[in-house]
Formats: structure tokens, C-alpha cells, sequence
């Protein structure tokens, strides 16, 4: 089995589509010429905006806009996978929009789409933020996991981090990697990040390519940043800690095949 090379896109996402978008080309590009199959963008790579009313004037229908059409004609252009991070997708019948993350083939056409199922809505401790994402957020409610030249990829979005539940389902569905698009709060990152990325992994054998947003943006929010990708075996293979960088790693695919029967820790579990 080869040792497919994976991307992890770091960003500093702005109130401005074409800029970001113009960021995320260049950085896939980057990957590509580095070898890699597959690439994840962070969460809101196309958008992070001031207010509110900013980011519904650039909701896309599923399918259409700048921002879609844009990474249909990269992952085509490129012959590269992409995890399109999450950015504002219509619903129809509802006046929010899903932060929906879409997965492009290498031909350009749109392989699978997950809406995050976990919402932030949360007090941090302190009291000096605060955030309620369904508000302004319709939840997704499906599991989704995609064939991929990298592996069957399972997705998830940030804040479902905090949910081994989820992750567990996906292993059910076969997964073996999980991609974490997400744009992290500083002070939770500072906290639970890495902690929580290499538990996902450990406890599901599985690999971990997590994008994030990172530094300040135009609403003065800061995100957290250290994009990484972790290995089955909970190690940290290749990390970013600031900035617009790409990280890449190589997945040991038959390492983790070999752990997967030499620890069957998944084949033990008792509750469904």
C-alpha cells in the first residue's frame, strides 16, 4: 500500500470572497506541487466577516457561486482532492444557511457534502465571549464519510470535535481518517486542541488532518491557529502554529492496517 501525502491548509480567512479564495488557490496549489492527493481547508475559509449581515450576503446556493465554482476548477485544474473547509450554504425553507463543508474529486465534481452537526453555542469561562452559531446556523443532521485516494475520509467541523460519539459512528462506517476543518476560539485552543485531536485519533486508530483558521480577522476575533495532522497512534506528524502555511504529512496506511489488527481495540467495544 503507498503512503498517500495529505494537506492541512492553514488560513487567516477575511471579510473579503475573493481574496480568500485567491489564499486558498495559492495554498492548494502549494500542496499539490508538494504531492499531495488531498487537501483540507479550515473552516470559513471563504468567509470570516465583521457582522452577521455580511455573511448572508455571500451565502451560496448548493452548487453555485463564486466560492464553489472556484474550487471545482482547482480540484480539476490540480487533479486534487479537496475538503472545501465550510462556508454558507442556502437551506432551503429556512433563512439560516448550513455551515456546510463540500468534497471535490480530482475531476472537479462534488464527491460529498456534510453540514456541521454541532453548533457553538457557548458561554466561555470568564464571560468574555460568548457565541450562539444557531442563530444564525441550520444543524446538519447526517454522518457522511467518502472514498478517497487517501482513504475513507470521515467529516467533521470544529466543534463536533468535542463529540467522540460522532467519530465513533464514523469508524462504524469505516473510516480511517477524519478531517477537521475548524476555526477554534484562542483560549479553547489553548486548552483542549491538541488534546482533543490526538484522542480522536488514539481512540479510533484513525489519522486526523485538522485545518484551522489562525490570527486575527476583520471582526477582531482571534482563532486559535496549529493546524496538525496526527497519526493513528496519536503522534503528531507535521503541525503549523501561525500564519497561511500549507502541512503536509505521509500516511503510514499499512502501519495503521498492521495496528488495526495487532490492537483490535475497535473489535472490543461492547456498546453499540
Amino acid at each position: 500500500m503507498t503512503q498517500p501525502i495529505v494537506a492541512a491548509l492553514q488560513m487567516t480567512s477575511l471579510a473579503d470572497v475573493a481574496k480568500n479564495v485567491a489564499t486558498a488557490r495559492r495554498l492548494l496549489r502549494e500542496a499539490k506541487d508538494a504531492g499531495a492527493c488531498l487537501a483540507v481547508l479550515p473552516e470559513n475559509f471563504s468567509f470570516m466577516g465583521r457582522n452577521e449581515a455580511e455573511r448572508r450576503a455571500v451565502v451560496e446556493e448548493y452548487g453555485k457561486g463564486p466560492a464553489q465554482e472556484a474550487m471545482e476548477a482547482t480540484a480539476r485544474e490540480l487533479k486534487l482532492w479537496i475538503v472545501a473547509g465550510t462556508q454558507p450554504i442556502a437551506v432551503p425553507g429556512d433563512s439560516r444557511p448550513a455551515n456546510a463543508c463540500v468534497v471535490y474529486d480530482d475531476a472537479g465534481k462534488r464527491a460529498a457534502r456534510y453540514d456541521k452537526i454541532h453548533l457553538f453555542d457557548v458561554d466561555l469561562p470568564g464571560g468574555r465571549e460568548g457565541y450562539r452559531e444557531s442563530a444564525n446556523a441550520v444543524p446538519g443532521k447526517k454522518v457522511v464519510v467518502v472514498d478517497t485516494p487517501a482513504g475513507r475520509l470521515g467529516l467533521t467541523v470544529c466543534y463536533d470535535l468535542r463529540f467522540p460519539e460522532l467519530f465513533r459512528k464514523l469508524v462504524s462506517e469505516g473510516a480511517e481518517i477524519f478531517s477537521v476543518p475548524s476555526a477554534f476560539t484562542g483560549p479553547t485552543g489553548r486548552a483542549h486542541w491538541e488534546t482533543l485531536l490526538r484522542a480522536r485519533a488514539i481512540e479510533n486508530l484513525s489519522f486526523v488532518i485538522a485545518a484551522a483558521q489562525s490570527g486575527v480577522h476583520d471582526s477582531n476575533r482571534e482563532t486559535y491557529g496549529d493546524s496538525l495532522i496526527v497519526d493513528h497512534w496519536g503522534r503528531v506528524l507535521a503541525r503549523e502554529p501561525r500564519g497561511s502555511r500549507v502541512v503536509l504529512a505521509s500516511l503510514d496506511r499499512d502501519g495503521q492496517k498492521a495496528t488495526r489488527e495487532s490492537f483490535p481495540a475497535l473489535k472490543h467495544r461492547v456498546l453499540a
